[in-house]
């Protein structure tokens, strides 16, 4: 790579915008993209991976509102010596783009070579950005800290959504009866005992519902019976007094 020219995946990284939804897959759960798929030089989702699971994968993720990549896995792109990393879930990433502080910070220490932000011992670039710049600026070219990278796979701690088809299995009114089972007697006695037991179920299950509509027979009567003595007592009238007459 000569001249002040980026590679392609690295302009990739930079201007395509991650945890946004993909509009490939809309309707899709968990449809954010945050991967980057460094050969087609596009971000994706996880919905579009069966599409690129052949090509070199780099897993973005979020820290503090700005997008972040694993150290182990950006070393294998590019030389991030000198780039202060930060520990999050147990594992060293880097910024990606610049984070520029509105109020510069004085003082003695180390400071970002493009963007003044304060930073610990030996650093001297806050991000992956400001170190890129920084090698434009002084070498004007970037080949040098590149590395040759053939096959880059997403971590083992990536969350892949499952299929969404059993959720919709669930919905389906099950059978309700053993008539709707398929039944194929066996020969022999063991399929004379096979379907006594099978009439025995059966049975058992028509007194059930017989039972069931009885029960339910009953609680309606007792309703309805309510309701008559509560129309009744309410269309009693008083019948007319009788008195003893006057003397």
């Amino acid at each position: 790579m000569a001249g002040i020219q980026k590679p392609a995946w690295l302009e990739a990284l930079y201007a395509q915008k991650f945890f946004v939804g993909c509009s490939y897959h809309e309707t899709a759960k968990k449809n954010e993209k945050n991967i980057c798929c460094l050969d087609c030089c596009t971000s994706i989702c996880p919905h579009c991976l069966p599409s690129h699971r052949f090509h070199r994968l780099l897993q973005v993720r979020r820290y503090v509102y700005h997008d972040v990549v694993r150290l182990e896995d950006l070393q294998k792109l590019i030389d991030c010596s000198n780039v202060q990393a930060y520990t999050i879930n147990s594992a060293k990433v880097v910024f990606i783009k610049k984070r520029p502080q509105n109020r510069q910070f004085k003082g003695s220490g180390n400071y970002c070579t493009s963007c003044d932000r304060s930073l610990q011992e030996p650093f001297i670039h806050c991000s992956l950005g400001c170190k890129v710049d920084f090698v434009l600026k002084h070498c004007k070219d970037v080949s040098p800290y590149l590395s040759t990278c053939h096959s880059l796979q997403l971590s083992p701690d990536f969350l892949i959504p499952q299929d969404m088809g059993d959720e919709e299995m669930t919905n389906e009114t099950p059978h309700s009866t053993l008539l709707d089972c398929e039944y194929e007697p066996s020969t022999g006695s063991s399929g004379s005992e096979n379907m006594s037991h099978l009439a025995y179920t059966q049975n058992k299950i028509v007194r059930k519902k017989r039972s069931g509509l009885y029960l339910c027979a009953r609680s309606a009567n007792r309703v309805s019976d309510h309701e008559d003595m509560g129309t009744s007592m309410s269309s009693r009238r008083k019948g007319i007094p009788h008195r003893s007459p006057l003397c």
